[in-house]
């Protein structure tokens, strides 16, 4: 396989998230962002791992038609509390409810990445897991957390790269960046499939 040009053929995130442009501006490559029309529903009897991996590959061939000679790097992640899929709360009501069902437990993420080279239509998709053990919360601590950080744009109801950290007595996973919603260490290994060495750049 040919060496890509990133300088003239950059990434592309197909994501707005300003947590994935900024965990993906880490690694010193170029690339733009797209924002993908996907609807983001489970399907009737999804998985929390089939959901994040479909909607991973949805959202990177969403914007593939306006860059058709691109690697594009699709995302999703769902959070799962006792079994129960959760998503962003929206409202701090909503906030309050994730994280007084988090309190004390062991929540799981599940974080979708694809890897599509809409050039050669073939795509790499991972899911990856990351275990978030939380601190026992009492009403007002959660109540203070929400106020000062506001993080109802995030599954789960946390910022870990905040004051979200003082929720949780333990991180358990391969790359912290998972947590953020894009696992760099991964993607980087997709990446270097693709004959992208990151560090040769």
């Amino acid at each position: 396989m040919p060496k890509m040009n990133l300088e003239k053929t950059p990434l592309i995130l197909a994501s707005t998230s300003p947590f994935r442009q900024q965990i993906l501006q880490k690694i010193c490559l170029p690339f733009t962002c797209a924002k993908p029309q996907v609807d983001e529903v489970a399907l009737p009897d999804e998985s929390a791992t089939q959901l994040v991996g479909r909607l991973a590959h949805c959202k990177a061939l969403a914007v593939a038609t306006d860059y058709p000679n691109h690697l594009i790097i699709g995302g999703d992640q769902v959070a799962v509390i006792r079994g129960k899929i959760i998503g962003k709360p929206h409202t701090f009501d909503n906030a309050m409810v994730q994280l007084q069902q988090a309190s004390g437990q062991i929540i799981t993420f599940y974080t979708g990445l694809c890897l599509y080279n809409s050039e050669t239509n073939t795509q790499q998709t991972i899911i990856e897991e990351f275990k978030v053990h939380f601190r026992p919360l009492s009403d007002e601590m959660i109540a203070n957390y929400l106020r000062k950080e506001q993080p109802y744009n995030c599954a789960g109801s946390f910022k870990s790269e905040g004051l979200g950290i003082a929720l949780f007595s333990r991180l358990e996973g391969k790359d912290p960046n998972t947590l953020i919603g894009l696992p760099l260490i991964s993607l980087i290994e997709l990446l270097n499939n693709q004959d992208i060495e990151v560090l040769a750049q």
